[in-house]
């Protein structure tokens, strides 16, 4: 009777020594880091949790906290929206810059940009590094202290942080797309601006638009956690009412942060199933 070998799979040694590699390098992480989930076991810890969850039901809602829980609300989102604005105009501009889609030497070149090219994008990247290398927290605890207490802080910090997130993220999608059309139009004498309008944007908008309006929920998120060092929303209210231990407006609060995300992920469908 004859039997079969089963074939060996040729990437099996590589993948266990790639698996052995990882833990090994994870241990003196969690070793660093102190980890120890056992705390949570402990008895005292254990019911110290129960009553902190317990504090959390029911939710407040009192008509006084629903008007100061709806005006928090409006703020974060205007702190996001007018935050992503000001992202953008410098976003744009600088990813425009920084990207090689619209390179006249690249034309000539056959795709491969002249050395002076990439030499005067250089400056526009390092700044686009600079804005996104500190995070906005870091800069709304800045602005605090230049501008004061309030929603302007939150906006500054966003409008900073996310321009050089924005313009590297454009600049890397504008030279993915396929680089034919705007070719073309640089060829025939158009002038870049419009090489841009008719030959990137109609294949990069659809990645741009998702990619917008998930930064755009991100700088939701940011801006509830810039109010915990002052910059106002949803964030500054939380912490309020948690340092007053008043559990039911924490939950309240954490309920329509969590329906900020929802609708933010629905719009971006929504937008993206238009354009697609």
């Amino acid at each position: 009777m004859l039997t079969l070998a089963v074939p060996r799979d040729p990437a099996a040694l590589p993948r266990l020594l790639l698996t052995a590699l990882a833990l090994a390098l994870l241990w003196p992480g969690l070793s660093l880091s102190e980890l120890d989930l056992g705390v949570l076991l402990h008895g005292d810890s254990a019911a110290t949790m129960g009553n902190f969850v317990a504090a959390f039901w029911p939710p407040e809602h009192g008509r006084e906290f629903l008007d100061l829980l709806g005006r928090a609300t409006l703020e974060t989102l205007a702190i996001a929206t007018a935050g992503m604005s000001l992202a953008l105009l410098v976003a744009l501009p600088a990813a425009l810059l920084a990207s090689r889609a619209l390179s006249l030497s690249a034309l000539h070149r056959g795709g491969r940009p002249a050395w002076w090219g990439a030499l005067l994008r250089w400056p526009v990247r390092g700044l686009l590094i600079v804005l996104r290398s500190v995070p906005e927290i870091v800069w709304a605890l800045l602005f605090v202290r230049a501008v004061g207490l309030g929603p302007s802080a939150g906006v500054l910090a966003i409008a900073i942080t996310y321009a050089g997130m924005l313009g590297k993220v454009y600049a890397e999608i504008f030279e993915s797309v396929d680089p034919r059309p705007a070719r073309a139009l640089l060829g025939s004498g158009s002038p870049r601006l419009v090489a841009f309008l008719y030959g990137i944007l109609p294949n990069a908008a659809a990645e741009m638009l998702s990619y917008t309006v998930y930064r755009w929920e991100c700088a939701i998120r940011a801006s509830v956690v810039m109010g915990f060092v002052g910059a106002g929303g949803l964030g500054q209210q939380i912490d309020l009412s948690m340092r007053m231990f008043a559990g039911g407006e924490v939950a309240s609060m954490l309920l329509t942060f969590l329906l900020l995300v929802l609708l933010a992920d629905q719009l971006s469908r929504l937008l993206r199933g238009r354009l697609t």
